[in-house]
C-alpha cells in the first residue's frame, strides 16, 4: 500500500484543502508542509523497495504504477522539492492571500506528477498527464482578478494542450497496433506504421509539455504565477514531465530510426536559442525562465541521443539549482518588489544569505566545478558526442551559453547598487525590505544539495548513479574532459563580470529578449483563433440554440394554454350537460313516488304491460 499511499496522501490532503477554502486558510501551510514530508518519507520508502500496483479500470487495460530506477529517482526529487517550495511558501505568501487554495493546488499537482513519472500504462499517463495540465492552469492564473495573469494561464494551457493532442495520438495508435493493455513496455515492439505514430505523439506532447521549440514560449507567460509556482513548475515538475517521458520512452525513439535524431536536434537547437534568450533577458524570472528551456533542451538532447542515465542526471541537478534560483529570485522580489536585473544591483549585498545561495545556484547552472550541473553537463556532452560530433558541438555552445547568461545575472545581483536603483524597487508589488527565515531554511538546503550534487564527478558515485536508474551502460567521461568543462564555464563567467563591469550590461536585441517573437506568432496562430471559434461558439449557443430552445418553450406554453382553454370548455360543457341531465332524470324519479298504493299497483300494471311487449318484440 505504500505507493497508492504516496499518491493518496497528497491528492487527498489537497482536495480536502480546495473543499476547505478560505476556513482553512490559517492552518493550510502547515498541513500541506506536514503532508509534503510525509509524502517525502513515503517516497523514500518506495524508492528503495521498488513498489509495483495494478488496479483494474477499463476491460484489460488497468491503472498500473511502478516505481523503478528511473521513477525511484523522479518521486525522491519531486517530494524534495515540493518540501522545499511549500517551506518557502509558508513565509512567502501575504496574510491575505487565499492558503488554502494555493496549498491544495500545489498538492494536487505534486500528486499528478507522482502518478506521472510512476504510471506504466498509458492510460494511468494520460490521466495524471490531464490533471497536471489543470492544476499548472490554476495556479500560473492563481491571482485570476489580474487579467494578465489570467490571460498567462490561459496561454500557457492551450500551447501545452495543442502539444498534449500527441498523448491521445500516441495512445490511438498504441490501442490500433494490438497493444490492448496500453502499456508503456509495449510500444517500441508495435508494428507497421502504428509505432512511428505513436512515437510522434509522444515527442509531441514532451515537446510541448517541456516548452521546446516552438512551444517554448508559454514558459514566459508562466512567470505570472506566483514565485513558489515558478520554482516548482521550472524544476521537478511540469516542464521535466516531457524530458521524463522522453528518457523513459527512449527505447521508442532509437527503434524508429528518426524520432531519436529529431529529437536530439530539437533539443540541442532549443538548448542554444534560448540560451541566448536568456542572455538578453532584463527580467530574472524571465531569464530563469529561458534557462530552463535551455537546461530541458540538454535533457531532451540526451534522450535523443541515448543517454538516459546522464538526461536523468542532469534533470536531478537542475531540478536542485532552477529551484534555488527561483526560489532566490521570489525573495527578492518579496523584498524589493522587483525582478527587474537593474533594480536588483547589490541586492545580494543587501541581503547577502540569499545572495551567497543564489551564486551557489547560479555557478551550478553555469557548470562551474565541483557544483551540481558540472558532471551532469559534461555527461550528456558524452552521450551527444556518441551520436554525432555536430550534436556534440551543439550541446557545448549551449554548455557555454549557459555560463554567460548565469553569470551575467550573478554579476548584476552583487554590483554595487546605482543611485537610481531604487526607483526600479515595489514595481510588481510593495516590497517588505526583509526576508525571513522560512523563505532562509529551503535555500541553505537546495543549496546544500546542489554542492553535494557535484559528488556526481566521481567514478564511484557516476557509476552507482547509473546503476541506480537502470540505464544500462553509460558513455565514459575522462577526467580531462571534466577539468576542460569546468575551466570553459569558469572563464565564460570571468570574461561576462568583466564585459559588465567595464562597459555595462550586455547588449539585448530586440528578438531574443521578445522570445524570438514566439508568442505574437502562437497568439496569431493558436491563442487568438482558439479564443475567437470559442467566442463564436458561445455566440451561437446564446443565439441559436439559447434562443432556439426559449422560442420553443415559449410556443409549447402558448400551445398549452390554447389546448387548455378549448379541450377545458369542452370538457366543462360536457360535465355540465351530463350533471344537469341526471337532475333532470333524478326529478322525474321522484314524482311516482306519491305514497298512494292504488297508484304504485297502476304503475306495476303499466311496467308489466311494457316488458311484455317489449318480449313478444324480441320474439
Amino acid at each position: 500500500m505504500l505507493l497508492w499511499a504516496m499518491i493518496a496522501v497528497p491528492a487527498v490532503a489537497g482536495a480536502a484543502l480546495l473543499v476547505t477554502g478560505r476556513r482553512a486558510d490559517r492552518l493550510a501551510p502547515a498541513a500541506a508542509i506536514a503532508v509534503a514530508v510525509a509524502t517525502l518519507v513515503l517516497a523514500v520508502l518506495n524508492a528503495v523497495g521498488r513498489t509495483v500496483v495494478s488496479a483494474p479500470f477499463l476491460n484489460g487495460v488497468p491503472v498500473a504504477l511502478r516505481v523503478d530506477g528511473l521513477s525511484a529517482v523522479m518521486i525522491v526529487t519531486v517530494a524534495g522539492i515540493v518540501v522545499a517550495v511549500l517551506v518557502f511558501a509558508a513565509g512567502d505568501l501575504g496574510p491575505g492571500e487565499p492558503r488554502a487554495r494555493f496549498h491544495g493546488l500545489m498538492l494536487m499537482f505534486a500528486a499528478a506528477m507522482l502518478v506521472t513519472v510512476t504510471a506504466q500504462t498509458l492510460l494511468t499517463l494520460l490521466m495524471a498527464w490531464e490533471l497536471m495540465g489543470a492544476a499548472s492552469y490554476a495556479l500560473i492564473g492563481f491571482h485570476w482578478r489580474d487579467e494578465y495573469r489570467a490571460s498567462s494561464g490561459l496561454t500557457a494551457f492551450l500551447t501545452t494542450r495543442t502539444g498534449d493532442l500527441g498523448m491521445y495520438l500516441a495512445a490511438g495508435a498504441t490501442l490500433a497496433g494490438g497493444a490492448g493493455t496500453l502499456a508503456l513496455a509495449d510500444v517500441a515492439g508495435l508494428g507497421g506504421g502504428w509505432r512511428d505514430a505513436a512515437a510522434a505523439g509522444i515527442v509531441l506532447a514532451a515537446l510541448g509539455k517541456s516548452a521546446q521549440l516552438p512551444f517554448s514560449f508559454w514558459l514566459s507567460r508562466a512567470m505570472a504565477g506566483p514565485s513558489p509556482v515558478s520554482a516548482l513548475l521550472h524544476s521537478a515538475t511540469m516542464v521535466a514531465a516531457g524530458a521524463y517521458l522522453l528518457l523513459r520512452l527512449e527505447p521508442l525513439l532509437a527503434v524508429t530510426g528518426w524520432a531519436g535524431p529529431v529529437t536530439a536536434w530539437i533539443g540541442a537547437v532549443t538548448a542554444i536559442t534560448l540560451g541566448a534568450v536568456a542572455v538578453c533577458q532584463s527580467d530574472l524570472k524571465q531569464l530563469l525562465a529561458a534557462s530552463t528551456c535551455a537546461q530541458v533542451g540538454l535533457i531532451v538532447l540526451a534522450a535523443g541521443a541515448g543517454g538516459v542515465a546522464a538526461g536523468t542526471e542532469h534533470l536531478v541537478a537542475h531540478a536542485v539549482a532552477k529551484s534555488l534560483l527561483f526560489l532566490g529570485a521570489g525573495a527578492w522580489l518579496t523584498a524589493l518588489g522587483t525582478k527587474d536585473l537593474a533594480g536588483l544591483r547589490g541586492a545580494a549585498r543587501a541581503y547577502p544569505v540569499v545572495g551567497v545561495t543564489f551564486t551557489i545556484g547560479a555557478l551550478s547552472l553555469a557548470g562551474v566545478p565541483p557544483l551540481a550541473l558540472w558532471p551532469s553537463k559534461d555527461a550528456v556532452l558524452a552521450a551527444a558526442r556518441e551520436s554525432s560530433t555536430t550534436l556534440y558541438l551543439a550541446g557545448f555552445a549551449a554548455a557555454v551559453l549557459s555560463a554567460v547568461y548565469a553569470g551575467r545575472a550573478l554579476v548584476l545581483v552583487w554590483s554595487p547598487s546605482v543611485p537610481d536603483t531604487e526607483s526600479h524597487w515595489d514595481t510588481e508589488g510593495t516590497g517588505t525590505r526583509r526576508v525571513n527565515g522560512a523563505q532562509v531554511l529551503p535555500l541553505a538546503v537546495l543549496a546544500v544539495c546542489a554542492v553535494a550534487a557535484g559528488s556526481a564527478a566521481l567514478p564511484g558515485v557516476h557509476d552507482g548513479f547509473v546503476g541506480l536508474v537502470d540505464a544500462g551502460p553509460a558513455t565514459a567521461t575522462s577526467w580531462w574532459e571534466l577539468a576542460l568543462a569546468g575551466v570553459v564555464a569558469i572563464v565564460a563567467v570571468a570574461v561576462v563580470a568583466v564585459v559588465v563591469r567595464r562597459r555595462g550590461d550586455l547588449p539585448a536585441p530586440a528578438a531574443l529578449r521578445n522570445w524570438l517573437g514566439l508568442e505574437a506568432a502562437a497568439h496569431r496562430l493558436l491563442v487568438g483563433p482558439t479564443l475567437r471559434i470559442a467566442h463564436g461558439l458561445a455566440v451561437f449557443d446564446d443565439r441559436v440554440l439559447g434562443d432556439g430552445v426559449r422560442v420553443a418553450a415559449t410556443a409549447t406554453l402558448k400551445l398549452a394554454r390554447g389546448a387548455d382553454r378549448s379541450v377545458e370548455r369542452a370538457i366543462d360543457a360536457t360535465v355540465h350537460g351530463v350533471g344537469s341531465a341526471a337532475r333532470d332524470l333524478g326529478r322525474w324519479a321522484r314524482r311516482p313516488e306519491t305514497g298512494l298504493v292504488h297508484q304504485y299497483y297502476a304503475q306495476a300494471v303499466v311496467g308489466m304491460i311494457l316488458l311484455a311487449a317489449v318480449l313478444l318484440a324480441l320474439r
